[in-house]
């Protein structure tokens, strides 16, 4: 059985952008911004990979990523950090600003 990648890893090594969703169960806006991820995801099915990140669980990303408050979107390249916000976004808002940034 493969090795499972950590955190890190899937972030470095991704082929294309990653949005990371951190949210927790308890947040209001982050059971709004579930669906609009979700469907942001499938519009740009195989040009951007979604991980979502409980920040109950996942306390260390949390921290090294320094989340302050949920929702959070990180959009990762390579490992690099390309773009975050903080709170819910509309679909399209969030959409036009993923595709600023894939090729």
């Amino acid at each position: 059985m493969p090795k499972k990648k950590t955190f890190s890893e899937l972030l470095k090594n991704s082929q294309i952008p990653v949005l990371v969703d951190f949210y927790a169960d308890w947040c209001g806006p982050c059971k709004t911004l579930s669906p609009i991820v979700q469907q942001v995801s499938s519009a740009l099915h195989g040009r951007v990979k979604v991980i979502k990140v409980n920040v109950d669980k996942n306390q260390s990303a949390s921290v090294k990523y320094g989340i302050r408050g949920v929702p959070t979107l990180i959009l990762f390249s390579r490992g690099n950090i390309l773009w975050r916000q903080s709170g819910v976004m509309s679909k399209n808002d969030l959409q036009r600003t993923i595709e600023q940034y894939l090729n």
